[in-house]
């Protein structure tokens, strides 16, 4: 019987994490070096996976690596999973992250004054790319190196509008002239898919020990107005919005040996959200 709090460490192991230098892929990314693994920051943003890459190094004292990924490009994803094989010759895991949320404190959002009647198709196949499709694409491509090694884990990350369809009262103003907002139905539609994709994998790939989840967070508070945070936090049991740092232990528990009996499913952590 292995001991339980050795189950959930993943030293050694590396993963990668999409969208890693955002609020939460560098919280992720970090509960990984912590557990003793290799966190591989991939990012848009080049600069920013790099530097936190650095910065979780010094940190724990561990090895990481920063680098740069568009996850609606091919062949970007597959420069990402050839440069960590060949430095560490392995990919244990991969934390499907990165997506298109826009936010509502972003005034050049423009998905959020767009009724679902006259929401744009460029919008619609923009979010699509990196939401569903970026995850369809990072999965195929270390899915080579996972079945070589007949080990590895992956974790795709949805959303509570995954589950249920927005309370759009929460993003109206109070203020009688200011436009009507909505929680655009890109997101929505493409966290839904997720589930889909996630059991599909699972199923895909029996017999080959590898495993694949579906991580389903709700609200995170990120300096939101004190407006929303009071709607969203009545809408919850809890009656709050998550830390930023809440959801660590479960995507290392999905990573970890922990979970070495869970595949196709989906571990939600909504505050209560969902409850009724």
């Amino acid at each position: 019987m292995t001991n339980i709090l050795k189950s959930f460490k993943l030293d050694g192991q590396v993963i990668i994490v999409t969208g890693g230098a955002g609020l939460l892929g560098k919280q992720y990314s970090n509960a990984i070096a912590e557990s003793g693994g290799i966190p591989i920051i991939a990012d848009i943003n080049a600069d920013s996976a790099v530097k936190t890459a650095k910065e979780i190094a010094a940190k724990t004292g561990g090895q990481t690596l920063g680098s740069h990924v568009d996850v609606t490009d091919k062949k970007s994803i597959n420069a990402l999973v050839k440069k960590t094989l060949k430095r560490f010759g392995r990919i244990d895991g991969l934390v499907n992250n990165a997506g298109l949320d826009p936010k509502f404190e972003n005034l050049n959002a423009n998905e959020h004054t767009n009724s679902f009647e006259d929401y744009p198709l460029d919008l619609w196949n923009k979010s699509m790319a990196v939401n569903l499709t970026g995850m369809f694409l990072c999965a195929q491509a270390v899915a080579p190196a996972m079945i070589s090694q007949n080990k590895g884990s992956i974790v795709n990350i949805s959303s509570t509008y995954g589950l249920v369809g927005p309370d759009q009262r929460l993003y109206q103003k109070t203020n009688p002239k200011a436009k009507t907002s909505y929680k655009p139905v890109t997101y929505s539609v493409s966290k839904s898919a997720v589930l889909g994709l996630t059991r599909y994998l699972a199923a895909y790939w029996a017999g080959k020990n590898i495993r694949v989840n579906t991580l389903t967070p709700g609200g995170v508070y990120n300096n939101h107005e004190d407006e929303f945070v009071k709607r969203y936090s009545y809408r919850t049991t809890l009656g709050r919005m998550a830390k930023k740092y809440e959801y660590n232990a479960a995507v290392v528990f999905l990573l970890s040996d922990a979970a070495s009996y869970m595949t196709g499913a989906n571990l939600v952590i909504d505050g209560g959200w969902t409850a009724w």
